[in-house]
């Protein structure tokens, strides 16, 4: 299903960021339609991933709103939004790399668990119905990206497009009603990119809208709903992928390059 529906689930308005004396980010005003996937592409440097430290809350704005699900979440601590339903990925995979992907998996669902410190340390009934339920969702989560085969092997053994796809588990467990992947095909053979896709595609058939920064053109056309342009901090187009690559001031300042 392509994206559908009128109503935002995040809303950028405004947004601004400096650093100094520096604009980041200025003035970005821009919405995501739940149940699609959304591209935000630029020259580097142009405040894609400051955008995204901004939503995520590693940054907080010098002006501006987000909103996320109709509620003002600007200025929020990190942990306070990925309750609230909106989880990111990063660049580099962020995992612990001496242990297993069940390990790291497990992990990333105590985000969710709600396990108290003393039902934990006392092995009480209510702490071992939560593991076996914590144990259950992550090997479906590790399933779903194709880890399954996988699960006792040591995260810094894992092939690179595997490492990022256990990332995505690790994001997945967090039940995310958006997710933010930044740069998810990045250093992907063409098998790893095509594994990578089919995987994005299943996220938001699981009814998770997915906002992703990239810079392989390929892949942000072939699987974007719509595309946002950054340059300089400031937005200067948003459309179809269609519409993307015809305007002119987006192919004169990145497309350009691609060709």
């Amino acid at each position: 299903m392509r994206g559908d529906g009128d109503k935002h689930l995040l809303e950028l308005k405004g947004l601004t960021k400096y650093f100094g004396g520096l604009g980041a980010v200025q003035d970005v005003d821009l919405g995501l339609k739940r149940g699609e996937i959304m591209g935000l592409i630029g020259p580097n440097g142009a405040g894609k991933t400051t955008v995204f430290n901004l939503v995520s809350g590693v940054l907080k704005p010098t002006g501006g709103s987000i909103l996320f699900q109709g509620e003002d979440i600007t200025g929020l601590r990190p942990n306070q939004i990925a309750h609230r339903g909106l989880v990111r990925t990063f660049q580099a995979n962020t995992l612990f790399p001496e242990f297993t992907v069940m390990d790291n998996v497990v992990l990333g669902c105590h985000l969710r668990t709600g396990m108290g410190f003393v039902e934990d340390l006392f092995n009480i009934s209510s702490a071992r119905r939560k593991r076996t339920q914590i144990y259950e969702k992550a090997m479906e989560a590790i399933a779903f990206v194709g880890l399954r085969d996988y699960r006792l092997e040591t995260a810094k053994n894992l092939a690179h497009g595997h490492q990022r796809a256990l990332g995505i588990g690790i994001a997945i467990v967090a039940e995310p009603n958006l997710l933010l992947l930044d740069e998810p095909v990045s250093g992907m053979n063409i098998e790893e990119k095509k594994a990578m896709t089919e995987l994005i595609n299943s996220i938001r058939e699981r009814g998770i809208t997915v906002f992703l920064v990239e810079h392989d053109m390929r892949t942000v056309m072939g699987l974007c709903d719509r595309i946002a342009v950054l340059n300089f901090g400031k937005k200067i187009a948003q459309g179809t992928p269609e519409e993307i690559q015809k305007n002119e001031e987006v192919v004169e300042s990145y497309l350009g390059a691609y060709e």
